[in-house]
């Protein structure tokens, strides 16, 4: 895939100017978005995906085409179960509900340039060392299990983790238990102190770091082109602000959607590690010789991933009418 400078520079801009546009229109002026709003722009953005997703199909081909579809399909399931965590930050820290615009688009922003430069690094490892690809595939095989088991009680494993950061940042810095509007900092009796808003903006980074961990391994196992994996995680990420506020309450119905990233995760584990057998130069391997094995193609990836993701949503629905039912 050949993708000039001028054709990186035009994306890095056109996307830098949608979040500018996003802060200045939206989220400058404190609020909370009504259910209209949000759905409105989640389906805008959704939109430009796809039409930029078409693109790529007409520029570059259809296999093209097909790695930045189901690398945007991953990367926002990955996102939607990313907000379940914000929904636990935001309630932790009591975030008012007008000032949660603000950190969740300067967390996506982070979370942006953490994954660039996860993506940057992914892409010297992988053409320096092919077998970088084992260790992707048995990280995301690691994380899947993780998450199996976590399914249990997530909102107790992520709190749990949320209290140690904290408990390590206050060592640091003073701070304040009240808000002042969307301050990072306050004075009070004449000590500048760091307000919540400041700890929940720590605290979201921190796990920008641990979702990227999870999301670039995984878009690398359906595309190794550098250019897809950024854009399909930049448009992934676009929108998810407005996702927020527009499912609200349903995350909560979603009881399945760890299992069913699990299951994905281990999946395009298992496609690293084929992949990585099948590029083999490690010497205790085959004699450092390539192994013969079945390669899944991104048709197939795209199809495992979608149907995953369907059956996970549709059994979650279910399970929950059936809980409220019995209530």
């Amino acid at each position: 895939m050949d993708v000039s400078v001028s054709v990186w520079l035009i994306t890095c801009v056109v996307i830098l100017g949608l979040f500018v546009f996003d802060f200045f229109s939206h989220v400058r002026v404190p609020h909370a978005p009504s259910l209209k709003e949000s759905g409105i722009w989640s389906a805008v953005y959704i939109a430009l995906a796809i039409v930029f997703g078409l693109f790529v199909w007409w520029k570059w081909g259809s296999t093209f085409g097909g790695e930045y579809f189901a690398g945007y399909v991953t990367e926002k399931a990955l996102s939607v179960d990313n907000l379940f965590v914000f929904v636990i930050i935001m309630a932790k820290f009591a975030v008012p509900r007008e000032y949660q615009q603000k950190v969740l688009l300067l967390g996506i922003v982070m979370a942006l340039g953490m994954r660039g430069i996860f993506i940057a690094v992914g892409a010297a490892a992988i053409n320096a060392y092919s077998w970088v690809f084992y260790l992707f595939g048995a990280f995301l095989i690691f994380t899947a299990v993780k998450l199996v088991r976590e399914s249990d009680d997530p909102v107790e494993h992520e709190e749990q983790r949320e209290s140690r950061l904290e408990r390590f940042v206050k060592r640091f810095l003073r701070t304040h238990d009240s808000y002042d509007r969307d301050k990072l900092f306050t004075r009070v009796n004449g000590k500048r102190l760091a307000t919540p808003m400041l700890m929940v903006l720590i605290v979201i980074g921190f796990t920008d770091v641990l979702f990227a961990l999870d999301s670039i391994p995984a878009i690398y196992g359906l595309t190794q082109e550098p250019y897809l994996v950024f854009t399909a995680n930049a448009f992934a990420l676009m929108g998810l602000r407005q996702l927020y506020f527009l499912l609200g309450g349903l995350l909560d119905r979603l009881v399945y959607l760890s299992i069913g990233l699990s299951i994905i995760l281990a999946f395009i584990g298992a496609k690293l590690v084929l992949h990585a057998l099948h590029e083999n130069t490690l010497p205790f391997v085959n004699g450092g010789e390539h192994v013969s094995v079945p390669e899944i193609s991104t048709p197939v990836s795209l199809s495992v991933i979608v149907g995953v993701l369907v059956i996970t949503t549709v059994a979650s629905l279910v399970r929950s009418r059936s809980a409220v039912s019995k209530s």
